[in-house]
């Protein structure tokens, strides 16, 4: 088994793979292992250091799947691109047991949990019997709900306190790479995702890295006046680089190419003030 344990010393682009027929964003572009294959190898080329497979859409309103369909749609693809690509990170983007447990035999370093536990508590446990990394996403509800009317008293202190307690939790597992994401758009308000933005450098506190992920979201379409999906670019650039500043370590785009140059020209502009 290779070694999955991850260390981020820089900030780094995660790639997204859907290969779903009905995600918001790409749904249906790469439902083939051989069309989903060559956008990983795509991206790798771009700059992308981690690839996320998923074979379940979480966009708001979206329907579960079986199992069988998600190994299906996931497992073939993540076999043949981790054969190629050696040197890249993989995760898999599920929420079931079993979707992971056979992603990670397959190759992947690390689960990308949406549910941050709630579905599948038994995540810790594998994550530490296989080495794994974990995404921890702070999320309400499901794809189905979540974006009905979700509120909250005091919306960055309580994502804290959410991953407090479930830092603890995997770190008791053993754990040792773990990710924190506050999900953008995941049970949350456009109010409620500036608000998180805003106040990312909060979550600097865990000592882990911090994953966002806002690309071409509707947030983004709320700010540039009901701006439809495929013309979000310049937002989500400046979303996610703002997050670099505010101490962002993984940014989880569907544009590889733009969100490597961005964290070219914000190393350099870091590099030098100091």
């Amino acid at each position: 088994m290779r070694d999955q344990t991850i260390n981020i010393s820089s900030p780094v682009v995660m790639g997204i793979l859907n290969t779903t027929p009905d995600s918001f964003s790409d749904g249906g572009i790469f439902n083939t292992v051989e069309s989903a294959v060559r956008q990983v190898r795509k991206m790798v080329q771009e700059g992308a250091l981690i690839i996320d497979i998923g074979g379940e859409s979480t966009r708001p309103g979206s329907d579960p799947v079986s199992e069988e369909e998600e190994l299906n749609r996931v497992i073939p693809v993540l076999k043949q691109a981790v054969s190629e690509f050696p040197e890249i990170i993989f995760s898999i983007d599920t929420t079931k047991f079993n979707v992971a447990e056979k992603a990670l035999q397959a190759g992947a370093h690390i689960i990308n949990d949406v549910s941050g536990l709630r579905k599948e508590p038994r995540f810790g446990r594998l994550c530490s019997d296989y080495n794994a990394g974990y995404i921890l996403m702070h999320s309400v509800g499901n794809p189905k709900n979540m974006q009905k009317n979700p509120e909250y008293v005091d919306t960055v202190r309580e994502i804290g306190t959410f991953f407090e307690k479930n830092i603890q939790k995997l770190k008791e597992y053993g754990v040792k790479s773990i990710i924190i994401d506050p999900g953008i758009g995941f049970g949350k308000t456009l109010k409620h995702n500036l608000e998180i933005i805003d106040s990312l450098q909060k979550f600097s506190k865990f000592n882990c890295p911090v994953m966002v992920g806002a690309s071409r979201k509707s947030m983004i379409g709320e700010l540039l006046q009901n701006r439809p999906v495929e013309n979000r670019l310049a937002g989500t650039l400046a979303v996610h680089y703002h997050c670099l500043m505010q101490g962002a370590a993984i940014l989880r785009v569907h544009d590889v190419q733009e969100a490597a140059d961005s964290i070219r020209v914000y190393n350099a502009l870091r590099v030098s003030t100091e």
